[in-house]
């Protein structure tokens, strides 16, 4: 929709788009950027809900049930995902057919609650683990209003604003996942957040609904009445082949993310040599890194999606992701250490090796490739500098996409009511950060980093294929009708 309007390339990330000096005077407006500027403060804190504990979970679960495996960790860390992909669609149901403010205050109270739940989950006598996993789904369940606010803000805002306004709203998404860490040593200030925003959403948050041209309408989802009027409009069909690639696309990116933050630690450890507690602390710093990296880039694709459109944004940010991979594919002849050199330097019996329990003269940690993991003894080293520069185009690429695939996909679905469709993308991007550490802790494990992203590079090459051939059906419904010129 590059030439649809001017673009406003002075406009700051986090302040919104104004059409004209008349409607910034319009209370209507004003009541309709508030209302959305609510819903980027709920997308804000459900992305701390799913931070604030991901460095603890370990350590907590650990203290709770010494019991517990790293295998159960990962069923931890998967129940929120699996919770989510559960509720987007009942979220984004409930709010086609009735006022947007009852499910997100629903999900937000499930959310405190599910929070309060973890905290206390050491209290039990028995089975605290379970707890902890119960928690952590419930919290991911209460977090299926993403689906909400992501339909609220695609039915609030013009074709104009839209980009701009998910770029925002992704914003708050990386802010949250930034600062969710931070906050991890006052859990309880997530309560507090969430009593803000369940008073936001009933005091300020009003039902907006505008048409493609940033003209008001009555709000589908308010009183039958203003349905029969709503009603009234002649019916016009969705793409539905374009809506499902959008989904497709959209669980692709997401679970090519999924694989790089869940890779990063095993990585660094096993190529670098790095303690648990540096590839923890080295990580987090790259990661926070990324999180800043990537409100630059909105900014980036507010302004480079009113210059070219969003279809060529997405395949930029595809081709940057591709890059990011490709280098980390092992060159040369350096190999890995093998964490059988710390072993026998620590004079530990050979049969510890193969499981029998021997005391080590040493506590020192051992670093290095393990030696279970046999592709150590012939794939070549991935050097530091690869590993920053692909993390570097990654962070780049990634946030492009992500904003692309869910803003092309609301102006896909054009006018109508998008909450059970915002349901069922949030649901996909949820089930791929359900499989997509799954695939990845496999493959690599067993094959190594050559194979593994030798893969993902595969996919997305794919994804790149894929949106080639649908490339002039992803255009927006007004578009797809003859109402606006592309």
């Amino acid at each position: 929709m590059s030439q649809l309007h001017e673009s406003d390339e002075a406009t700051p990330l986090l302040r919104d788009d104004e059409s004209s000096d008349d409607d910034s005077q319009d209370e209507a407006y004003r009541s309709r950027w508030r209302s959305i500027r609510v819903m980027y403060f709920t997308m804000f804190l459900s992305s701390v809900g799913f931070t604030i504990v991901i460095t603890s979970l370990w350590p907590y679960l650990q203290k709770i049930d010494p019991s517990a495996s790293a295998t159960f960790l990962g069923w931890v860390v998967a129940s929120y995902s699996l919770g989510q992909m559960v509720a987007s669609p009942i979220f984004g149901l409930w709010s086609n057919h009735r006022p947007h403010r009852e499910p997100l205050v629903c999900s937000i109270f499930i959310n405190l609650s599910a929070n309060v739940y973890y905290s206390y989950a050491y209290l039990p006598r028995t089975d605290n683990k379970y707890h902890m996993l119960m928690s952590r789904a419930f919290v991911g369940f209460g977090a299926g209003n993403v689906a909400v606010v992501r339909s609220y803000v695609a039915g609030a805002t013009s074709l104009k604003e839209r980009t701009g306004a998910m770029a925002n709203m992704s914003a708050c998404q990386a802010l949250g996942f930034i600062l969710g860490p931070a906050l991890q040593a006052c859990l309880s200030f997530i309560a507090a957040f969430c009593v803000v925003n369940i008073l936001l959403v009933l005091l300020v948050l009003r039902e907006h609904r505008v048409d493609e041209d940033g003209r008001h309408v009555r709000a589908i989802n308010y009183t039958s009445e203003e349905r029969a009027e709503i009603n009234e409009e002649p019916e016009e069909t969705i793409d539905h082949m374009a809506v499902l690639t959008s989904n497709v696309l959209f669980f692709i990116v997401m679970f090519i993310f999924a694989v790089f933050e869940t890779i990063a630690t095993p990585l660094s450890m096993d190529m670098f040599s790095w303690t648990r507690k540096e590839a923890v602390l080295y990580n987090g710093i790259i990661i926070c890194s990324i999180g800043f990296e990537s409100i630059l880039v909105f900014v980036v694709v507010k302004v480079a999606s009113q210059r070219v459109g969003d279809r060529p944004v997405f395949l930029a940010g595809l081709a940057i992701v591709f890059c990011g991979f490709f280098i980390l594919l092992p060159w040369g002849n350096h190999f890995p250490k093998i964490q059988w050199a710390d072993l026998k330097n620590n004079s530990m019996d050979t049969s510890q090796m193969f499981g029998t329990t021997v005391a080590s003269n040493s506590s020192v940690e051992p670093t290095g490739c393990p030696w279970e993991q046999t592709w150590c003894q012939y794939t070549p080293a991935i050097h530091l500098a690869q590993y920053i520069t692909a993390d570097i185009l990654i962070g780049a690429g990634y946030p492009a996409c992500n904003v692309m695939s869910y803003t092309l996909y609301s102006k896909i679905l054009g006018p109508k009511p998008q909450g059970v469709y915002m349901g069922w993308l949030t649901a996909s991007g949820s089930g791929a950060r359900t499989l997509g550490p799954v695939f990845v802790s496999q493959v690599y494990t067993i094959l190594g980093p050559r194979w593994a992203f030798s893969l993902i590079c595969g996919m997305v090459l794919g994804t790149i294929t894929l949106l080639s051939c649908v490339y002039h059906r992803l255009i927006a419904f007004s578009v797809r009708h003859g109402r606006t010129i592309e």
